[in-house]
């Protein structure tokens, strides 16, 4: 039996990287799980099933408001409801580190709108579908940037203190409906697009884990642990928190 057993698990950005190991994760713990992103969600979805799990997937933007209601709607027709939604959909591992008097405006912006306004068009999306259940899981994702005041990347870390806030938030208003909202913070974790990306160069990932207790990369496995709590019953008298899983870089 898994701890998962009988969910239905909704994952934006879930077509790549870390996005698709949290998919698999939850799908391993026996979750259903809804495959979404503006990317093809195919070879997730067969990986997830090709392991005996469930899967969807949904072509979603999650900026658009129509886009996640019909990616709430196709996860309920599969499977009959909506018990977790990860909201990971966002812009990080292609974003240039600089100065902030060098963003500009139009990347602020996008920033912003996927990581941010992303987040409550999903939370809104699948907001009435658990109301129904009268439970529900909502894990957003955070980052330990947040509690260092991580220079050279302004907009994305402001995007997640935000997303730290809006959990707090929505916490305290879905409370009495039986839904759990909390937070997941990773530290840089080595994605695919993160190893692509020449500013994340050896020094700069060298130092950022001669910040750690625990001194080595970190890898996606290493938040399946604690999304896998935060998604299960094992956390439901437990809300508006953030966790950070980062090799304690951050202690708070």
């Amino acid at each position: 039996m898994g701890r998962l057993d009988g969910k239905v698990a909704l994952v934006t950005g879930a077509a790549q990287g870390i996005g698709a190991a949290y998919a698999a994760g939850l799908a391993a713990e026996g979750a259903a799980v809804c495959v979404s992103d503006i990317s093809d969600t195919a070879a997730v979805v067969e990986a997830i099933r090709s392991k005996g799990g469930k899967a969807i997937g949904v072509t979603t933007d999650v900026t658009d408001a129509a886009s996640v209601t019909e990616m709430v709607a196709n996860a309920v027709a599969a499977f009959g409801g909506a018990h977790i939604l990860v909201n990971n959909a966002a812009l990080f591992g292609k974003l240039t580190l600089k100065p902030f008097m060098e963003i500009d405006s139009a990347e602020w912006e996008a920033v912003m709108r996927v990581n941010v306004r992303g987040a409550f068009e999903c939370c809104k999306a699948v907001m009435p579908q658990m109301r129904r259940q009268g439970y529900g899981k909502i894990i957003n994702i955070a980052s330990g940037t947040v509690f260092k005041g991580t220079p050279m990347m302004l907009h994305y870390v402001t995007s997640k203190g935000a997303i730290i806030a809006f959990t707090r938030c929505v916490a305290r208003e879905v409370g009495d409906d039986g839904i759990r909202v909390n937070c997941l913070a990773p530290g840089l974790t080595m994605s695919d697009n993160v190893r692509a990306n020449p500013d994340w160069v050896d020094a700069v990932v060298t130092a950022n884990i001669a910040t750690r207790a625990i001194k080595r990369e970190s890898e996606a496995a290493d938040l399946l642990g604690a999304l896998v709590f935060l998604s299960s019953s094992e956390s439901d008298f437990m809300t508006g928190q953030t966790l950070v899983v980062d090799g304690g870089s951050v202690m708070h």
